[in-house]
């Protein structure tokens, strides 16, 4: 399978309780728009996943990650505009430095109360409801999923811990 590598991560307050999300609001044909979201993005060829999620958050965020712990990876076969595969690196950001942006080219930027997101309090993709119980998870086990997706639409969700 071929696939589009991409990086997705939740950066999370000091004492954890809020994590920064982006609500694609910038663009009105964007898939995501009107969704929140973690912050990521494509890999560039000759990056590793480490190097791709810090310059995504630096990007998107102004922040510079001093503390990554890969939450886990997900396939989702399908996922794209035109069908296309998706593979994605998932990480909570533990420690940063700077001052978050409000906003971006792709949104605005919002600290979310974590209970929030799990309890389905804001607009995302239904999807994520199955894997970020994992990511947020008191003791996080680093998790490797698949999410096949047709129409927009997630078929199913399964996930291995090693």
């Amino acid at each position: 399978m071929q696939a589009i590598l991409a990086t997705l991560g939740y950066v999370l307050s000091p004492d954890g309780s809020r994590v920064l999300m982006i609500r694609r609001d910038a663009r009105p044909d964007d898939i995501h728009y009107g969704k929140f979201n973690g912050l990521g993005g494509k890999l560039e060829p000759g990056e590793d996943v480490v190097a791709g999620m810090r310059r995504e958050i630096h990007e998107e965020a102004g922040l510079d990650c001093t503390g990554l712990d890969l939450a886990g990876t997900i396939s989702w076969p399908g996922f794209g505009r035109n069908g296309e595969n998706w593979f994605g690196f998932l990480f909570r950001i533990t420690s940063w430095t700077g001052d978050p942006h409000t906003a971006n080219d792709e949104g605005s930027l919002h600290w979310v109360e974590v209970t929030d997101v799990l309890a389905g309090k804001i607009p995302m993709w239904e999807s994520d409801r199955h894997f970020l119980p994992l990511v947020f998870a008191g003791e996080p086990a680093v998790f490797h999923g698949v999410m096949p997706f047709s129409a927009g639409q997630a078929l199913s969700w399964n996930y291995t811990t090693p």
